[in-house]
């Protein structure tokens, strides 16, 4: 029996790697199968045009980490995504040169928790939310994103995405701009990407330039369901 189990397996490997298959592209089918019985959807099947790079699908975040794998496609809640299209539309519109570069989209909590192993216990603690009550992210409500050239050079808003410091707080910038520690060209492009983003219907806060909640998180908790 169990020389039976090792052909079948090694039987299945063969054909999928025949047929130009990996072991990542089908875990990641099947996170993004899940997804979808879970009712998100793909953003670009909405907008096509909107650039998407995954941040933690890279090391280049600040946990150093890539905790989604070989995900490279940006899932949200239906209303969520109709409103990014517009946002999109509404980029056009005013800036045809430009293009929304998002970030993240939905988290489902289970790369939540591999998040929360990382930092619980150390000073990033705090800008994880744990996973066990959630973020607006793990409902699929909230979206991570920058202004981009239409061939993918973000513009410059004084800070990387990921930079918990007061520098990439929206309250803080007119102080900042009166320092010189912020350009009036990083601040207006910051406005811009509230602008399109608010005429959409989506709220910022005031800590990050990048996140946008499509619902205020106690009408996320109510409505949805966490993505698993």
């Amino acid at each position: 029996m169990k020389n039976r189990i090792i052909i079948f397996a090694l039987f299945t490997f063969l054909i999928l790697n025949a047929f130009g298959f990996s072991q990542s592209d089908t875990l990641v089918q099947n996170l993004e199968t899940r997804l979808q019985d879970q009712g998100l959807v793909n953003i670009h099947t909405l907008a096509p045009d909107i650039l998407v790079e995954l941040k933690y699908s890279t090391t280049d975040n600040f946990l150093n980490a890539d905790t989604y794998g070989d995900l490279e496609n940006c899932y949200l809640q239906p209303k969520a995504a109709v409103m990014l299209s517009s946002a999109q539309a509404f980029l056009k519109q005013s800036h045809p040169e430009l293009t929304l570069l998002v970030y993240d989209g939905v988290r489902p909590r289970s790369i939540q928790r591999k998040m929360w192993a990382i930092v619980v216990g150390t000073p990033s603690q705090d800008y994880v939310a744990n996973p066990d009550r959630g973020s607006v992210h793990n409902f699929g409500s909230a979206v991570d994103l920058t202004l981009a050239t239409n061939d993918g050079v973000p513009l410059d808003m004084g800070t990387a995405f990921d930079y918990f410091g007061k520098l990439a707080q929206p309250r803080y910038e007119q102080q900042f701009l009166k320092e010189g520690k912020l350009s009036l060209q990083q601040i207006k492009n910051r406005e811009l990407l509230r602008q399109v983003m608010a005429q959409a219907g989506f709220q910022g806060i005031s800590i990050e330039w990048w996140h946008f909640n499509a619902v205020p998180v106690k009408i996320a908790r109510s409505k949805y369901q966490i993505i698993e």
